[in-house]
């Protein structure tokens, strides 16, 4: 650990008498080092004073040390938690593990200490620690991005400060040595580029020539005041390109051409840099670190740079099943069969002849088809895969999806409708869909019949160029519109365009079309100039522009009274209700504690008072975001949670106040934070686990971690309070199905468990055999209560081993063959048939083992628990089964089957009463043994 005064010192110190100073505490965890600064604000000056920093090597710890780690350097300087009026925190690019740590453990510092979180850039971090190093000159900052990747980003660093010239972007490694080449012979005078041309100017791009141009504009700037308020002259021209990153720890080698490698204590962001970044942000007017509302914790999120691989593969595969189509159309035109091109199907990832892109496309998709592929990381195909474009339709029967180019036909077709003159035509729109820095999404109304791709009836397009997402296009049906069409397609683009560094929107619109005006005056666009005569009937072009974050929230709650969060609509109170209903209503009793769940795709947050009722709980659902790909996408996942957790916790407290018939609730008021630590995804568990760690310090209270399995098992008391132990318990979800004996609350033991698949996986393989989409059980159980559970003898794994464990994955087997077996003879499937014959051979498996569970333990009590839980036909066969054995059947509500934090509450009250804490050095764990104590 080191302190310094330094020339950062010197550029964030003032000379100014001190009363009662207010603090900023500033880090980032977006690499393998843990930076971390504390400086004084001072508001009139706008400056910030450097009082110590810490940069520590993490190596993959940092959300183990992150926090113990501020508590000592504050402790050091003694400075208490709430002399903290901002907290400042580095947003990435870099690890996304690693920003999501800095991020949640962040938000939950400022949430709890009610200021504001103002997140800054990572690489303008390390930027700035060059400065402060004392280089001067363009620098390159080279930042690993992992899969043969890097951050490139180019700045001028001269004595006023680090001057960014490019906006975030990720590119090969190899790329990036090769375009920073020819910067350094630009910057060195090696080239022969020459200056840019008079009055020319090109938007931010990756080449030499425009960081010519920009080094050229800032030369010709006056002279401006650098940090410590004195005038300086911009560095001299000549010298070569400074590289910093921590990409230069891996690709050294290849970097080295490219300029001269900076020292590697500049490689990584500092302390220091983090707080001079927030000067320069302050100084600029982007920021205000007092301005809590303005920097609402629920505001800042990391920088991506690019989609999820799941939602690139996406991309990858819809390009190449075109392509596919479109060479195989060109064979068939030329009388040729075309070998080795499979039958596929844009739904299930196979094409097929009506999959097939129009004719006219042939030739022209051939190459533009694979662009999108050649830049997108290898894979293979999987069953997970082959549902990617089965997005369940919503209420009123529209489904969204990335558009694909077997789409552009419907497109154009859809566009000279309601464009006019100004429509594009099919190759146009072809052209567009496959670029990287493009994304398309469609609308689809459907019936809802099992694998219907639907009519398209909107669709809208981003270009993302220099921070900026531009609209391209919007479009809806005339007979679909006012059904909130155009705003949820919107929404779609503007979350993409995020995640692909974009910060703003801008678009074009009619000045005489004020009805679509109004539409982005309420997303938040504004006015800002006008190109006339722009449109071919010479009517001008009305240009609005705004900020991002409210775009990507655009869609609107199915009902007015509902609350979004993240494009989630939340669930509020089910399981309060339920358990008031039982127990009555109960006044305000302590301790107050406050749980989170985040294990897979729920953000959930829940709060229990001493009594074990429920004062609130609130659960997003992130289903909708998973549903195109057929199951849950960890990546998606942890972005989602990212978003979702402060609305989420903010909900609760505000709810539980009213409830509790309180003015307010504030994380102080609480007596614990508690979170699930284990078992589940674990970048999905670590975005809860860091915020709860960064809220229960910030409010100084015990944190709790909570084993999720014995969540599910105390579930059953949110319907049933007066249910205790022993009992055997039916755990069937997802993830994980086993049979349970708990002797006592806290001791258990597993009875059986499943070698291989979980029930729940296998209802959603089902579903994604018969196009229904996910989550497979529930539309599995709707099409199931039409069917004959008889009708299909599917095997029944294991249902006399002997022994109480599962097999599911020979089921799933038969179930899919049966599938294709029924297609190959072209007989039409009966899927509700179908879907009863299997939930019935799941259902007799898991009451016959249950019943055996009870008899070996003499256990006079069983319970269920988990999201299968929920099943109509398993609920109905453990009462048959257990009124016939005499046995007292627990089942928990319908609202707390899934994933939810009461049921974390519940376990978290018990282990507040045994002060069973943890320390904030603990992480997350994808796997724990139920069985053992903790």
């Amino acid at each position: 650990m080191s302190e310094t005064k330094s020339p950062a010192s010197a550029a964030l110190g003032v000379d100014a008498p001190r009363h009662e100073p207010a603090y900023v505490l500033a880090f980032d965890t977006a690499n393998e080092v843990i930076a971390v600064g504390v400086g004084v604000l001072h508001e009139e000056a706008h400056a910030i004073e450097l009082v110590a920093h810490a940069e520590i090597e993490a190596r993959r710890q940092s959300n183990t040390q992150l926090i113990p780690r501020i508590d000592a350097l504050l402790a050091e300087r003694g400075i208490a938690r709430g002399d903290i009026a901002c907290v400042c925190v580095g947003r990435g690019p870099g690890s996304f593990t690693g920003v999501r740590i800095a991020m949640a453990t962040a938000k939950g510092i400022a949430s709890a200490l009610e200021v504001g979180l103002v997140g800054v850039s990572s690489l303008d971090a390390v930027a700035w620690g060059v400065w402060e190093f004392g280089a001067r000159g363009e620098v390159a900052v080279v930042a690993d991005a992992m899969r043969k990747e890097v951050y490139p980003v180019r700045y001028l660093v001269d004595d006023a400060g680090a001057h960014r010239l490019e906006t975030d972007r990720v590119v090969k490694a190899d790329l990036a040595a090769e375009e920073l080449v020819e910067c350094d012979a630009v910057t060195s005078g090696a080239s022969d580029a020459g200056a840019p041309e008079a009055g020319r100017h090109t938007p931010c791009s990756n080449s030499p020539r425009c960081a010519a141009e920009l080094r050229a504009e800032h030369a010709a700037r006056p002279q401006e005041p650098s940090c410590s308020g004195e005038l300086v002259v911009a560095s001299l021209p000549g010298q070569r390109l400074l590289l910093a990153g921590d990409a230069l720890k891996k690709y050294r080698d290849l970097f080295a051409p490219c300029g001269e490698v900076l020292p590697e204590n500049t490689w990584t962001p500092t302390g220091a840099g983090l707080l001079l970044a927030l000067q320069a942000a302050w100084h600029s007017g982007e920021c205000d670190p007092f301005d809590a509302v303005r920097h609402n914790p629920a505001f800042a999120l990391p920088v991506y740079t690019r989609l999820s691989d799941a939602e690139e593969n996406e991309r990858a595969r819809a390009a190449r099943a075109a392509r596919e189509g479109a060479a195989r159309e060109g064979a068939a035109r030329e009388g040729e069969a075309k070998p080795g091109v499979p039958d596929a199907n844009l739904r299930t990832g196979v094409q097929d002849a009506e999959a097939v892109a129009h004719p006219s496309l042939v030739h022209s998709l051939a190459g533009k088809a694979s662009a999108y592929e050649e830049t997108s990381p290898a894979h293979h195909a999987t069953l997970h895969e082959q549902s990617i474009l089965v997005a369940p339709p919503d209420e009123q029967g529209i489904s969204y999806k990335p558009l694909d180019l077997s789409h552009a036909g419907c497109v154009a077709a859809l566009e000279s409708r309601i464009m006019g003159s100004d429509a594009w035509n099919e190759s146009l729109v072809a052209d567009e869909i496959p670029r990287r820095d493009r994304t398309w999404w469609a609308a689809y109304a459907s019936e809802g019949k099992p694998g219907e791709v639907g009519t398209l009836v909107g669709y809208a397009g981003g270009w993302v160029v220099d921070g900026d997402v531009q609209i391209l296009k919007v479009g809806t049906d005339p007979a679909w519109r006012r059904r909130g069409i155009a705003r949820e397609l919107l929404a779609h683009v503007a979350a993409d365009a995020r995640n692909l560094g974009a910060q703003t929107v801008s678009l074009e619109v009619r000045a005489g079309n004020e009805g679509a005006q109004a539409l982005y005056k309420a997303l938040g666009l504004a006015p800002v100039g006008m190109r006339p005569r722009y449109y071919s009937d010479r009517e001008d072009a009305l240009i609005m522009q705004g900020d991002l974050a409210a775009l990507v929230g655009a869609a609107e709650p199915a009902e007015e009274s509902s609350r979004l969060v993240a494009g989630m609509e939340l669930q509020v109170d089910a399981s309060h209700d339920v358990q008031a209903t039982a127990v009555g209503a109960a006044g305000v009793s302590r301790p107050l504690i406050l749980a989170i769940e985040s294990s897979c795709d729920e953000t959930a947050a829940a709060i229990v008072d001493g009594e074990g009722a429920l004062a609130s709980d609130v659960v997003a659902s992130q289903i909708d975001f998973h549903a195109r790909f057929g199951g849950v996408v960890p990546e998606i996942a942890s972005r989602k949670h990212i978003e979702a957790i402060c609305g989420v916790c903010d909900e609760c407290l505000e709810v539980a106040a009213k409830n509790l018939g309180m003015k307010s609730l504030r994380w102080r008021d609480l007596s614990a934070v508690a979170v699930t630590y284990a078992p589940g995804l674990v970048g999905a568990l670590v975005v809860g686990v860091a915020f709860a760690k960064g809220a229960a310090w910030a409010a100084d209270v015990p944190l709790i971690g909570v084993n999720h399995l014995e969540g599910h098992l105390y579930a059953n008391r949110i319907g049933c309070p007066d249910f205790t132990p022993p009992a055997v318990v039916s755990l069937v979800s997802g993830g994980n199905t086993m049979l349970v004996h708990m002797k006592g609350w806290g001791d258990y033991e597993t009875l059986g468990t499943t070698i291989d698949d979980a029930v729940g996986e296998a209802f959603d393989k089902v579903a994604k055999a018969l196009g229904l989409g996910y989550p497979g059980g529930p539309v599995i159980s709707r099409y199931g209560a039409k069917g004959d559970p008889r009708a299909i003898a599917f095997p029944r794994a294991m249902m006399h081993s002997g022994d109480l464990r599962f097999s599911l994955s020979g089921l799933k087997t038969a179930v899919v063959t049966y599938i294709n077996g029924e297609r190959e003879a072209g007989r039409e499937l009966n899927v509700p048939d179908i879907c009863a014959s299997f939930e019935a051979a799941v259902v007799d498996v898991q009451v016959a083992k249950a019943k055996r569970a009870l008899e070996m333990t003499g256990a006079r009590t069983l319970c269920v628990g988990g999201g299968v839980a929920a099943n109509p036909v398993l609920r109905a066969s453990y009462e048959k089964m257990c009124s016939k054995a005499g046995v007292r059947l627990v089942l928990p509500p319908l609202s707390a089957c899934g994933d939810n934090a009461g049921m974390i509450a519940l376990v978290a009250l018990d282990r507040f009463r045994q002060k069973k804490f943890f320390s904030f050095d603990f992480d997350a764990k994808a796997h724990v043994n139920l069985d053992e104590p903790y």
